[in-house]
């Protein structure tokens, strides 16, 4: 192997670690915003769903995830607290 490809692997690794994380997070949020709609905490729910939208944005500009990926977990996300709270 050249010193080249042996660099680009410890990069390529360094990279995917980070965007592990990034997607583990965007999950997290995600899970955890479906679980308060679940529960029916109008006012937490809307937070853990504005903060979960922010880091698919976030995930997404990065390239972690796709765009589209990242605009269809919000519309579904978004649709999910509009029906739960359509008083």
């Amino acid at each position: 192997m050249s010193k080249s490809s042996e660099k680009a692997m410890r990069v390529a690794e360094k990279k995917r670690m980070r965007n592990k994380s990034d997607r583990s997070t965007a999950k997290t949020l995600v899970a955890k915003a479906e679980t308060l709609i679940a529960e029916g905490d109008a006012q937490a729910a809307g937070a853990a769903v504005k903060q979960a939208v922010s880091v698919l944005d976030k995930t997404a500009k990065k390239r972690v995830i796709h765009p589209n990926c990242a605009a269809r977990r919000k519309s579904r996300l978004v649709k999910k607290f509009n029906q739960s709270f359509q008083d």
